[in-house]
């Protein structure tokens, strides 16, 4: 195939910025080349914002085809949370026919080394941040996230997060060098010599099972790792969250022909309604590596079941908050407000369970009681809600039914300190929208233990009362041991406290947030500088990223000769 990019052009063109991504991960300093500002798009051919809803809008109602092998069908049903049919048709795989098709160019792939593969990587993320705009609909209307939050999480951060996937893939290949001469004196005999070559080979072909509420960000991870090592990939998204992913596997197809490689090595595999093909592809030999995001029970039969394969899984967690005390209080409430309210709570970080001693907390405008910190902490939220359209911009729409019913179950629980209300969205009046609940529990109680032990996935969550910092410490303990967390927050003006949560997070391999008051939440995290998950606990058993998220995607194959 003849190569419209050469390696050559893409080296001179992408090296700086694999550089500066290398430099980033080193010295975990903030950097990003992916503005975060719709403003800064439309020149140097990107779209801006009304060519890029355009160009969303152009691909509703249409055919996606992605000039795939085994093609044998085309479905589709994908409807926006916001009440809007997308219409549009994917290609539906034998996969009998398109797995070996991927296969075949992986030896040209592999051959190609680990530098023409990161900036032929680095290319796919170019077109894709040029295409931020209209990434951002494909991802506000399939997840339900606002339009801001869509365009920031689903643009810019999710390139961000690719981008750092294929520095530390980058990293790892080139730890061992392509050749060395090997010599072993031998006293009075002539020297042992041999020259050796060291290989970094693919496993094989990777699985992505994108999930609904993050199809960008959580996916570019692991695909990008993934191909980064020489693997080829089979994207595999959510039936509800189709649009983004095939979009990037249009935008991979479209490089990987144009740099001489072939387009098989990225191929989409959508589902008919109800099919269900995550297990049977799981389980295919030719599956080697798998990423996947989403519920505790399908990650751990992953775990259990595709043995073959190498298997990634960020899956349920409870996340924690331990309120033991406060230098600022008012900055605590609105700090934690934010957290509760962004994105209705539909993310794998929001903090679920607000742990406070009975007895309450001292702040910086004197003691406050349980039901005074929990109060406040409601005012906050309905002060931050209060303007629906500002509310419609922090919540965006609730994903699913099954989000909207645990949310309507969770007021049964306990004693409800924030009723969830409705907000309509005038410019789009099918959309859901609600509010969080916070919910009262008592810490002591067997019946109200089992409330809070269980992810309640959406904007839901738990006021619970203990008997004291200590109590508070060995629950989080518990509770990250057990359930897992992505996440852990502290508020507390005690330095021993503060080492005793400390010690905690360190033990059980969470990710901790101390006295977070102003810009800064619990549940964002910064590529090249934050790790997501730490692959420690049962929330998740990988780190997006680390060196351990790419190292075993690839081998080192060595072949010896005498020199």
């Amino acid at each position: 195939m003849a190569a419209e990019l050469t390696a050559h052009e893409l080296i001179a063109k992408h090296r700086p910025t694999l550089d500066q991504a290398l430099e980033a991960i080193r010295t975990r300093a903030y950097w990003s080349p992916h503005p975060e500002h719709p403003k800064a798009y439309g020149e140097n051919g990107s779209l801006d914002m009304a060519a890029g809803k355009a160009a969303f809008d152009a691909v509703l109602g249409t055919r996606l085809d992605l000039g795939q092998p085994g093609t044998d069908d085309w479905v589709g049903g994908e409807v926006s949370p916001y009440g809007i049919e997308l219409g549009v048709e994917y290609p539906h795989a034998d996969v009998d026919v398109l797995l070996p098709a991927m296969k075949a160019g992986q030896k040209a792939w592999r051959d190609a080394g680990a530098e023409a593969r990161a900036v032929v990587c680095l290319e796919i993320l170019k077109r894709i941040s040029d295409r931020t705009h209209e990434f951002a609909h494909a991802v506000m209307h399939t997840s339900g996230q606002a339009f801001m939050m869509a365009f920031q999480a689903g643009g810019p951060h999710a390139q961000d997060r690719g981008l750092e996937a294929v520095a530390y893939a980058y990293v790892e290949q080139v730890r061992t060098p392509d050749t060395a001469e090997w010599t072993k004196p031998q006293g009075k005999r002539d020297p042992l010599a041999l020259t050796k070559q060291f290989t970094p080979v693919p496993r094989g072909i990777a699985l992505l099972i994108g999930c609904n509420t993050f199809p960008t960000w959580n996916g570019y991870p692991g695909l990008f790792a993934s191909l980064a090592t020489g693997n080829a990939v089979l994207v595999k998204p959510h039936p509800r969250a189709v649009l983004p992913l095939a979009l990037t596997v249009q935008v991979a197809r479209e490089v990987l022909g144009q740099a001489g490689f072939d387009p098989n090595l990225v191929a989409l595999a959508a589902e008919r309604p109800g099919e269900g093909i995550a297990k049977t592809l799981a389980t295919r030999p030719e599956i080697r590596i798998i990423d996947y995001t989403g519920s505790t029970s399908f990650g751990d039969w992953l775990e259990a079941n595709a043995r073959q394969a190498q298997v990634y899984t960020e899956k349920a967690g409870v996340n924690t908050v331990l309120v033991d005390s406060t230098a600022n209080y008012k900055g605590m409430l609105s700090n934690l407000a934010f957290s509760l309210s962004l994105y209705s709570g539909q993310m794998c970080t929001t903090p679920q369970n607000l742990l406070i001693p009975r007895d309450g907390i001292r702040t910086d405008e004197g003691p406050k009681t349980f039901d005074e910190v929990v109060a406040d902490l409601a005012r906050s939220v309905d002060g931050l809600l209060g303007d629906d359209a500002r509310a419609n911009a922090l919540l965006g729409a609730i994903v699913n039914p099954d989000v909207k019913a645990r949310l309507e179950a969770a007021a049964g629980l306990g004693e409800v300190a924030l009723a969830s209300r409705e907000i309509s969205n005038p410019e789009f009046p099918k959309a859901v929208v609600r509010t969080p609940v916070i919910v009262k529990l008592d810490g002591a109680k067997p019946d109200d233990e089992a409330a809070y032990m269980s992810e309640c996935f959406g904007p839901v969550s738990f006021a619970v009362a203990v008997d004291s910092t200590a109590d508070a410490l060995e629950l989080l303990r518990r509770t990250v041991r057990e359930k897992g967390a992505m996440t852990v927050g502290a508020y507390t003006s005690d330095e021993e406290v503060e080492q005793a949560v400390q010690e905690v997070c360190l033990e059980e391999a969470a990710q901790l947030s101390l006295n977070l008051t102003g810009g800064v939440y619990v549940n964002q995290t910064a590529a090249f500088s934050d790790f997501h998950g730490s692959g420690g606990n049962p929330a998740a058993n990988a780190a997006l990223c680390d060196g351990a998220f790419v190292a075993n995607r690839f081998r080192v194959v060595e072949v010896r000769r005498e020199a």
